[in-house]
C-alpha cells in the first residue's frame, strides 16, 4: 500500500475512535411505566395537557443544581425527547393502562367533542441536588361539564449517586411516583 492510503486509513479510524469516545448518551423517560395494580373504573373520555415543566428542562443537556440557585448541565449526557412532550405520552400511557382505558388523549384534543375530564401537570422543581432528585409539582383535574376539580400539591425526592444514569433512573423513579398520585386522585375524583 502506498503511504498517503496507509494516513488516510490511519486518519479515517482514528477520527472514527476518538470520535466515538466523546459521544454522548441520550436518554428518555417516555418509556410508559407498567402500572402495579389496575382500577376497575369506568372513566368517560380524558384528555391530557402538555405537562409544563422548567426552563431548565427545555436544553437537550441533563441539567443538576450545584445549589439552590445554579444549575449546571451535563457533558455527554443528553435527553433525547423534549421533555415537556415525554412526559405527557408517558403519562397518557400510564392512565390508559392503570385504568384500563383507551380513550385518553392529548390536547389539542383533535376529537369532535370535548372530553369529559381534563387533566394539568404543572412540575415546578425536577432536578437533582446533591445526592436526591427533586420532584415538585401540582395537578388538577376537572370535570369538563360540571366544573367539579380536585387539586394537589406533590412532592418527592428520590435517592440517587452523581452520575447521569443514576440521575436518570431517579427521575424516572420519582415521575412514577407523581403518576400514582395523580391516579388515586383520578379514582377518587
Amino acid at each position: 500500500m502506498n503511504r498517503k492510503l496507509i494516513n488516510t486509513i490511519f486518519a479515517v479510524t482514528a477520527v472514527w475512535f476518538f470520535g466515538g469516545c466523546g459521544a454522548s448518551n441520550y436518554y428518555i423517560l417516555s418509556n410508559i411505566s407498567t402500572p402495579k395494580t389496575t382500577y376497575a373504573k369506568n372513566l368517560q373520555m380524558i384528555g391530557i395537557e402538555k405537562v409544563s415543566v422548567p426552563k431548565y428542562l427545555f436544553k437537550r443537556e441533563i441539567a443538576i443544581a450545584r445549589s439552590n440557585s445554579e444549575v449546571s448541565f451535563f457533558n455527554n449526557a443528553e435527553w433525547a425527547e423534549d421533555m415537556d412532550e415525554g412526559l405527557t405520552h408517558r403519562l397518557i400511557g400510564f392512565v390508559q393502562k392503570k385504568f384500563n382505558q383507551p380513550q385518553v388523549y392529548a390536547y389539542p384534543w383533535g376529537l369532535d367533542k370535548q372530553p369529559d375530564i381534563k387533566i394539568s401537570v404543572q412540575i415546578t422543581r425536577y432536578i437533582a441536588f446533591g445526592d436526591q432528585v427533586y420532584l415538585d409539582a401540582n395537578w388538577r383535574i376537572e370535570n369538563m361539564y360540571t366544573h367539579k376539580s380536585s387539586a394537589r400539591l406533590f412532592t418527592v425526592a428520590v435517592p440517587t449517586k452523581q452520575d447521569s444514569k443514576s440521575i436518570v433512573d431517579a427521575m424516572d423513579r420519582a415521575f412514577g411516583k407523581l403518576e400514582d398520585d395523580l391516579a388515586k386522585g383520578l379514582y377518587k375524583f
